[in-house]
């Protein structure tokens, strides 16, 4: 077993965060590595045991909070883990809250983490397409801004997600971006097969730097090219893989 590694971002200081990816992991199969997701067909006993080799890389003195991911553009307030089945349905949290991993899982959509100057306010989002079209990462900024940020004060970094050479899309894909706004077509090009490809993280940072924050950072890490390293559902799609890991990325506020 490999040690779990830990990507950092410079724009989040020295708060206790990270983006994971599957290295240094206990499961075994199509979900080999570092996998947290629950929503996989992994063993639940190495899940768990994922999670806390998650925590000690991080964190060791936190406990990890996190929702049940629906593709939103929904915020909840986290004060506390929420027990397995009582996690509310929502693509971000924010906290307040010292020792509190606020944790967000992906295999190809953007991981974005959020934390004010002060490192007093953290926030953690999920961005696949249709929560980012839909302004998750707005939201995020608004929810910190209500525990006490300054819009202008706050940091996020992008983590790995899936690359514009590897994300081919359809037309009715596009044309959804495009009647949000017409400027939206600066995210796609056209790829080997004359079909439109997206730069998720490229859009994920505009929405960012348009909300008016202090710092954006992207990581550029791509999820579907580094089989290594991280997880992807397209990746594991195109292979025919009958499942997929999913990886973590998180942030805390120091006790």
């Amino acid at each position: 077993m490999n040690d779990v590694e830990v990507v950092r971002a410079v724009s989040l200081g020295q708060l206790p965060h990270g983006f994971l990816g599957r290295r240094g992991g206990i499961s075994l199969g199509e979900c080999a590595g570092l996998n947290v997701g629950f929503g996989s067909n992994d063993d639940p006993e190495a899940i768990e045991g994922n999670r806390r080799l998650a925590i000690a890389a991080l964190y060791p003195e936190a406990q990890l909070a996190t929702v049940h991911q629906v593709h939103s553009a929904d915020v909840v307030v986290a004060t506390r883990p929420w027990p397995k089945g009582e996690r509310p349905r929502a693509d971000a949290m924010v906290t307040d809250t010292p020792n509190l991993l606020l944790g967000i899982l992906t295999a190809d959509c953007a991981p974005v983490l959020f934390s004010d100057h002060h490192g007093v306010i953290v926030g953690a989002a999920h961005a696949g397409w249709r929560g980012a079209l839909a302004g998750v990462t707005d939201a995020t900024v608004e929810a910190m801004e209500k525990l006490g940020s300054r819009r202008d004060n706050i940091h996020a970094a992008v983590g790995p997600c899936i690359a514009q050479p590897n994300y081919e899309v359809d037309e009715a894909f596009r044309a959804r971006f495009l009647e949000h706004d017409p400027d939206n077509a600066r995210f796609f090009m056209v790829g080997p097969s004359d079909k439109p490809h997206f730069s998720l993280e490229d859009y994920v940072v505009h929405r960012l730097i348009a909300a008016g924050i202090g710092e954006v950072e992207a990581l550029n890490l791509d999820t579907y090219g580094d089989s290594d390293r991280f997880f992807s559902f397209r990746r594991a799609t195109n292979r025919g893989e009958a499942d997929y890991g999913r990886q973590l990325s998180a942030i805390a506020i120091p006790g």
